[in-house]
């Protein structure tokens, strides 16, 4: 994925290049009109006072395509963006970037499907991992999980809480074949040296671990959560975590 193909749309200047099609009264590019442009990027769709307005389609020099709505020249509405590098995003844009309800489907086979602001994950939203099979399902913050959330797995679920894409605080594993549960917490602690990734800087890197508590049977009060909300990561001793 790359964002940077999403801004080298060209349309200005002295020349404008090839046009054929609808113009108004001023002559400018005016209705349904094709179009080579002068970094030799091509559109085809609407045009209105000479500006991509409407339905269109953008596909540039480099392959990258986008199918969708414009507005003044900038994408905005529903559309499908086709990147470079295999990834696709199809949902909804604003000001030229994601924004709103979207999926986005990644080059390794990961999915997420949700809520966007300014190109990035944020607010209520499900990511899928093709490779383990786990599917996180909750809140997001700039790109990051963040908030309460459930993580799915084969054997098991989690319902915590996640801070700038690490598990902290109050949470509860849950074995639902086994009728049992495991309520705890994870709080940060600095990581050994064989702990530590190659990208990690400086020395106070610090790792989640969890500090669990006797496991015992699901009550009738123990529910599956519904889908969460920003309210949710203010609430205290009744939250989905901790029952």
């Amino acid at each position: 994925m790359s964002d940077d193909e999403e801004g080298m749309e060209e349309e200005g200047g002295p020349y404008l290049g090839e046009y054929e099609g609808g113009r108004n009264e001023r002559n400018e590019r005016h209705g349904d009109g094709k179009a080579i442009l002068p970094n030799h990027d091509t559109y085809e769709g609407h045009y209105c006072n000479g500006l991509r307005n409407g339905k269109g389609f953008y596909k540039f020099k480099n392959g990258a395509r986008y199918f969708g709505y414009y507005l003044d020249n900038r994408k905005h509405g529903p559309g499908d963006f086709y990147y470079l590098d295999g990834s696709v995003y199809k949902g909804n844009w604003a000001d030229d970037k994601r924004n709103g309800i979207g999926t986005y489907y990644y080059i390794n086979g990961d999915c997420y499907e949700g809520e966007w602001r300014n190109h990035l994950r944020h607010g209520q939203g499900k990511y899928t991992f093709a490779a383990t099979g786990l599917v996180y399902s909750g809140l997001w913050k700039e790109g990051k999980m963040d908030g309460w959330g459930e993580l799915i797995h084969e054997k098991y679920r989690f319902i915590g809480i996640w801070k700038d894409g690490k598990l902290l605080g109050k949470g509860r594993y849950i074995f639902d074949k086994l009728n049992c549960q495991q309520k705890g917490e994870y709080v940060l602690t600095p990581a050994a040296p064989e702990e530590k990734r190659p990208d990690d800087e400086g020395e106070n890197v610090t790792i989640s671990r969890w500090k669990g508590q006797t496991i015992e049977k699901i009550t009738e009060d123990d529910v599956k959560p519904k889908a969460y909300t920003e309210a949710d990561a203010t609430l205290g001793e009744n939250s989905p975590a901790t029952g």
